[in-house]
C-alpha cells in the first residue's frame, strides 16, 4: 500500500553548490584577530598550498591534499542564482585603484549610534550572553535536522544559565505568542525594508525572536516551491543576517558571542566586519559559524553584491568570492573567528576533495579554527519510556518495544499477526536523494525485498526515488509500505516499532535519525561516514551497537542488511545490541558544553 502525506515544502539544504573564502578585520579588532588586511594582489585559496598543520583540533594528524579542485556539482545542488530585483544594469568590475579605493573605505568603522552603558556591556554573572541566527528552528520552521539542532541547542545552553536570544524569520503561518515588540526601517542595498521583531520566551527561557518581513518570507515555502528555489534568496536571507544585527543593536545588549548557522547566516559576521565593525554592541564580538552541510553552500552571481548591501571589495579571493560567483557559506568561513561543523569525523572529512565540495583547500586555510562537535538530541522529545505516541518501554524492559511494533504495523494496514511480529522491521525515514544513498538501494532493490523482512519508509526527496519506493510498495504490499511526506506521529512510530533503521548515507554530516533509533532500542545499519562513524560501533567490536560497513555500493549494503538480519536471530546477542545502544548520553547538555568551550576561548 502507498501513503502519501502531506509534503514538507522545500528542503533547506536545495540551494546551491561551489566554494568559499575570508576577509579583513576593522581597525578597532577584538582582542582575537580574525584575519590578515587582503592583500593587493596574490594567489587564491585554489593556488597556494595547505597551512603546515591542516588538522581541526578535534582530529588525529592526518595528511591531507595540498591543493584545491573546483567545486562538483551534486544532484541536491541546484545552478546559482541571481535575486529577483538585482540594480539596475550590470556592474562594472573595478580596476585596481578603484577597488583599492573601496576597500579602504570598507576599512573605515561604523558610526557609533549610541553610547552604551557599563550595565548593558555585563555579561550575565553565570554565564554568556549569545545571539543566535539560524533559517529555522523547531517548532517555528521545519524541513530537516537543522531545525532540531537550532531548537535543542539553545535550550541546552539555557540550562548551562547561558542568556540565549534566537533569531529566525517569520515565515508564513507562523502564528506568534506575542504583537510586534520593535518595528525598525532597515537599509539593505538599493532599498529600504520595513522590518518588525516578535518576541516570546520558551519554557527554557530562550528568548525567540521572529524576524518579521512580510515581502520577503511571507511565501508558500522556506526556501522555494514547487522544487525550485527563490530567485532572491541571497536578499531574503541578507536581510534576516542584517536584522539579527539590528535587534541587537536594539536592545542595546551587547552579546559575549555571536552564533550563525548555515549558508544562510552566512552574512552574518560579514555585515558586522563592514558595517558595524566599530558599533559598541555587535562590533568587535566573536562569531562562530556553523557548517551543518557542506554540499550546500548559498552561491550566487556576482551582480547580486548591490542588492544584499556589498561592494566589489568583497569579490575578492580572501571575502566571497568564490570560482566567479559568491557563495554566502565562504563569507561565514572567512569572516567569523571560529568555524564548527556537526561531528568530529566530517571536520576530518570536509578537508579532503572526496567530502569538501570544493572547500576543502579553504577550510585547510582556517584549520586551527576548524572544530567538529558532535550533535546531541532533545531526549524529553525523543524518549521511549515516555512517548506519547507509542507504548513506553525502556532498555530494563523491552516488552512495550513489540507493542509499538505491532501499533506500527496496524497503522500502515500491514500483517502484524504472530509471523509479521517475528518478522523484522527495518525503518528508513529520509530525506530521498543521493547524498542519503538511495541510489544504493535503488541498485539493490530487487535483492533487498528478497530478505526476509518488513520495510516501513517515510521522507520525500527526488523523484526518482520516491517513485522507486511507490514501486516497491506496489509490489510487494505485504512487506512494504511507503510514505511520501513528513508525519511526526509516524517518525516516532518507526523508531519505536522498527527492529533496525537504515542509514546508506554517502556522506552525512552527523545525522540524527540513528540518535533517535540508539535510544529507542533500534539497531542501526549505517554507513561508516561523518557522525554515523562516530556514533554507531559495528557488532563486531567491543561495546558494539550497530552495524556498519565502508564501501559505498550496493553490494556493501546488502551485505550489512544481510548481517543484521542474521544477529536478530541471536537474540542474547540482539538484546546487547539494543541496550548498549540505549545506554548512550545523546543529550544536547553534553554537546552544549563542548560549544562553551569554544564560546569561552574566544573570551580570551
Amino acid at each position: 500500500m502507498v501513503r502519501v502525506a502531506a509534503t514538507q515544502t522545500s528542503d533547506p539544504n536545495r540551494i546551491c553548490n561551489h566554494r568559499l573564502i575570508y576577509l579583513m578585520p576593522p581597525k578597532k579588532r577584538p582582542a582575537r584577530p580574525v584575519v590578515s588586511p587582503l592583500p593587493a594582489s596574490g594567489p587564491s585559496e585554489e593556488q597556494t598550498l595547505a597551512p603546515k598543520d591542516p588538522t581541526p583540533k578535534t582530529t588525529d594528524r592526518k595528511k591531507s591534499p595540498e591543493t584545491e579542485s573546483p567545486p562538483r556539482r551534486t544532484k541536491e545542488s541546484s545552478a546559482s542564482h541571481s535575486p529577483s530585483e538585482p540594480a539596475a544594469g550590470k556592474l562594472a568590475r573595478p580596476g585596481k585603484k578603484a577597488a583599492a579605493d573601496s576597500w579602504a573605505r570598507a576599512k573605515k568603522p561604523a558610526v557609533a549610534r549610541k553610547r552604551v552603558t557599563t550595565a548593558s556591556r555585563n555579561t550575565p554573572a553565570e554565564g554568556l550572553r549569545i545571539l543566535m541566527v539560524t533559517p529555522e528552528a523547531h517548532p517555528f520552521a521545519k524541513t530537516g535536522g537543522l531545525a532540531e539542532v537550532t531548537a535543542a541547542l539553545p535550550a541546552a545552553l539555557s540550562r548551562l544559565g547561558h542568556a540565549v536570544t534566537l533569531v529566525l524569520p517569520r515565515y508564513r503561518g507562523v502564528a506568534p505568542a506575542a504583537p510586534l515588540a520593535r518595528t525598525i526601517e532597515m537599509p539593505l542595498g538599493p532599498r529600504t525594508l520595513p522590518v518588525g521583531f516578535v518576541e516570546q520566551t520558551t519554557l527554557e527561557g530562550v528568548r525567540v525572536v521572529l524576524a518579521d518581513i512580510p515581502q520577503l518570507f511571507d511565501r508558500d515555502g522556506l526556501y522555494g516551491y514547487d522544487g525550485h528555489d527563490f530567485s532572491d534568496n541571497a536578499v531574503r536571507f541578507g536581510a534576516l543576517s542584517r536584522a539579527a544585527l539590528e535587534y541587537a543593536r536594539l536592545t542595546e545588549q551587547r552579546p559575549d558571542i555571536i552564533h550563525a548557522h548555515d549558508w544562510q547566516t552566512g552574512l552574518v559576521p560579514v555585515y558586522q566586519k563592514i558595517h558595524f565593525a566599530g558599533d559598541p554592541i555587535v562590533g568587535g564580538v566573536p562569531v562562530v559559524f556553523t557548517i551543518h552541510n557542506l554540499a550546500f553552500q548559498g552561491t550566487f552571481g556576482p551582480d547580486t553584491l548591490p542588492s544584499i548591501g556589498l561592494g566589489w571589495e568583497v569579490f575578492h579571493h580572501q571575502a566571497l568570492e568564490h570560482w566567479g560567483n559568491i557563495s554566502l557559506l565562504k563569507g561565514g568561513v572567512n569572516f567569523s573567528e571560529k568555524i564548527t561543523t556537526v561531528s568530529p569525523t566530517y571536520a576530518r572529512e570536509i578537508l579532503t576533495p572526496e567530502f569538501g565540495f570544493g572547500f576543502e583547500g579553504v577550510l585547510r586555510r582556517r584549520s586551527d579554527d576548524l572544530v567538529g562537535i558532535l550533535n546531541g538530541i532533545d531526549t524529553e522529545r525523543w524518549n521511549p519510556a515516555s512517548d506519547p505516541f507509542a507504548a513506553p518501554y525502556d532498555a530494563g524492559n523491552l516488552v512495550g518495544k513489540r507493542t509499538a511494533k505491532a501499533t506500527l504495523l496496524r497503522e500502515l494496514r500491514l500483517p502484524s499477526d504472530d509471523g509479521a511480529l517475528a518478522r523484522p522491521v527495518i525503518g528508513l525515514i529520509s530525506r530521498l536523494t543521493h547524498q542519503k544513498g538511495f541510489d544504493l538501494v535503488g541498485a539493490a532493490a530487487e535483492a533487498l525485498m528478497s530478505l526476509d523482512a518488513t520495510w516501513v519508509m517515510l521522507g520525500s526527496g527526488e523523484r526518482q526515488y520516491e517513485d522507486l519506493w511507490r514501486a516497491m510498495a506496489v509490489r510487494h504490499p505485504e512487506r512494504v509500505s511507503a510514505t511520501i511526506g513528513f508525519d511526526e506521529r509516524l517518525a516516532h512510530l518507526i523508531e519505536a516499532g522498527a527492529d533496525m533503521f537504515l542509514m546508506p548515507s554517502r556522506f552525512e554530516p552527523c545525522g540524527l535519525n540513528q540518535l533517535y533509533s540508539l535510544r529507542y532500542g533500534t539497531v542501526p545499519i549505517v554507513r561508516g561516514t561523518g557522525g554515523l562513524e562516530d556514533t554507531v560501533t559495528d557488532a563486531a567490536g567491543p561495546g558494539g551497537n550497530g552495524v556498519k560497513f565502508a564501501d559505498a555500493n550496493p553490494t556493501a549494503l546488502l551485505s550489512a542488511v544481510r548481517r543484521a538480519l542474521g544477529l536478530f536471530e541471536d537474540r542474547a546477542r540482539w538484546d546487547a545490541l539494543q541496550r548498549a545502544g540505549m545506554a548512550a548520553d545523546p543529550s544536547w547538555d553534553v554537546s552544549a558544553r563542548e560549544y562553551v568551550k569554544v564560546y569561552r576561548q574566544l573570551q580570551g
